[in-house]
């Protein structure tokens, strides 16, 4: 691991302080219909009308697929010391079980290579959201027998990649895909009922533990962590019933995952909810000992009562002086020093930022030196960086940061037009160039891009 730079040195953080770059399958690689690659979830969602802004869809996203070499070679030159991506489960088991895809496992395979060769750890996560539409079809999360399911794609990923990767993350945001899919109805699959969203809460957890166990057993020297969504939750005001709301979102948003993996237990709000689906020994299934806690944070929620939505409670507004990013989202960097130093002090694992970054809507198209100044996520980068570096003071055991993201991507309900990446892609022609910021982190960890 390369030493840090004078920049790095001056924050206080140590010599081994990992500095990385995050994607995900679905929003980067594009081929969606090739070599083999079965539907998922969120190819269905992108196709029901008004779902996605644009009515844009994962088909090409930055077509990293193709585009892969390329791309470890932008973050050679940037100095990325590591790259978190996933493995997307139907492009190596098109149905989600039984018949393997080798074109699939093969692109993975050259991956890792192109990585190595480069000097770049591989951090791969088995799951970024998509579930393949056949599992789906036949009940997907809602079913006891995913974990299984799960269990099984993870053995075929350990076998493959063990040798070669050792930082293995289960799962991505449990509480978002969970609480978007299966209560509120925003994303893939797009249910909202309070049963199934139990059913998937424990199930999930199930599946996290099993796939655990399938690293340990299977990887040598694995190092295993997952990645949640932690944000601090206020209350939009002070009145009782947004208080009780907010406690309430509080637990499904930050603690209903992370609370039972590593504490054995579910969060008090939830417990009673979720007993009928517990059989015994579930706990001790789901709470497998872990070597990291990966954190993606981007703001802190506001939340309210909210009578009409399947928990009672959903997203408030922040205090209306409270600056705002372009896409609307709360700008307090020092919410992440608060987060920061809350995980330390509940789960005591050694922490490592798996995204954090600025999106917005603007075009950022390069001007005519060919420049991109997106001095407004530079700006955000730097203030995150900053407050993660006085956290690390106060006593939080961070141990690595990745940025999210490498590239501007297919975001999810925002498709094209919101962008988070410091690295510029033309969908068009797929051109990349780098930002501002891009430029900005490669002085600060070391990279040779002037």
């Amino acid at each position: 691991m390369p030493t840090q730079t004078p920049e790095a040195r001056a924050l206080g953080l140590p010599d081994d302080f990992l500095w990385g770059a995050s994607t995900s399958a679905f929003q980067v690689e594009g081929a969606a219909g090739e070599d083999g690659r079965g539907p998922s979830v969120w190819d269905t969602f992108c196709r029901l009308k008004g779902r996605v802004d644009n009515g844009d869809t994962g088909d090409v996203a930055c077509d990293h697929y193709h585009r892969y070499a390329e791309d470890v070679a932008l973050m050679r030159d940037l100095g990325v010391g590591a790259y978190r991506f996933s493995i997307s489960w139907p492009r190596v088991l098109p149905r989600g079980r039984g018949a393997i895809n080798e074109k699939g496992l093969d692109f993975y395979d050259r991956l890792i290579d192109r990585l190595l060769e480069a000097g770049i750890e591989p951090w791969a996560c088995l799951y970024h959201w998509d579930f393949p539409q056949a599992l789906h079809d036949l009940g997907g999360w809602s079913r006891r027998d995913s974990a299984g399911w799960f269990a099984d794609y993870a053995t075929l990923c350990a076998r493959r990649y063990g040798d070669r990767v050792k930082r293995w993350a289960t799962f991505n945001e449990f509480s978002v895909f969970t609480l978007f899919g299966y209560a509120f109805g925003w994303g893939a699959p797009s249910i909202a009922d309070r049963a199934e969203h139990l059913k998937v809460i424990h199930h999930v957890n199930l599946a996290h533990g099993a796939g655990v166990d399938v690293l340990r057993a299977l990887v040598p020297n694995a190092s295993i962590g997952a990645v949640h969504s932690y944000q601090p939750c206020r209350p939009e005001d002070d009145a009782p019933e947004n208080v009780e709301g907010a406690a309430l979102f509080n637990e499904l948003w930050n603690l209903t995952f992370p609370d039972p993996q590593i504490l054995s237990h579910y969060p008090p709000r939830i417990a009673q909810a979720i007993e009928p689906y517990v059989q015994a020994g579930d706990m001790a299934r789901i709470g497998r000992p872990m070597d990291w806690f990966g954190v993606n944070h981007y703001a802190p929620v506001y939340a309210k009562a909210e009578p009409g939505m399947v928990w009672g409670c959903g997203f408030g507004s922040p205090p209306p002086d409270m600056p705002r990013t372009n896409i609307g989202w709360p700008y307090q960097p020092d919410a992440f020093r608060e987060a920061l130093l809350d995980l330390t002090g509940r789960y005591r694992l050694p922490i490592y930022v798996t995204e954090n970054g600025y999106g917005t809507k603007a075009a950022e198209t390069p001007d005519e030196r060919g420049m991109i100044n997106d001095t407004e996520r530079l700006d955000y980068l730097r203030a995150c960086i900053g407050s993660m570096a006085e956290a690390h003071k106060a006593g939080a055991d961070v141990r690595g940061y990745f940025v999210w993201s490498l590239l501007d991507n297919f975001e999810w309900g925002g498709g094209y037009g919101t962008r988070f990446g410091i690295v510029h892609v033309d969908f068009a022609t797929q051109k990349r160039t780098l930002k501002e910021s891009a430029k900005w982190y490669a002085r600060l960890i070391g990279g040779r891009v002037a």
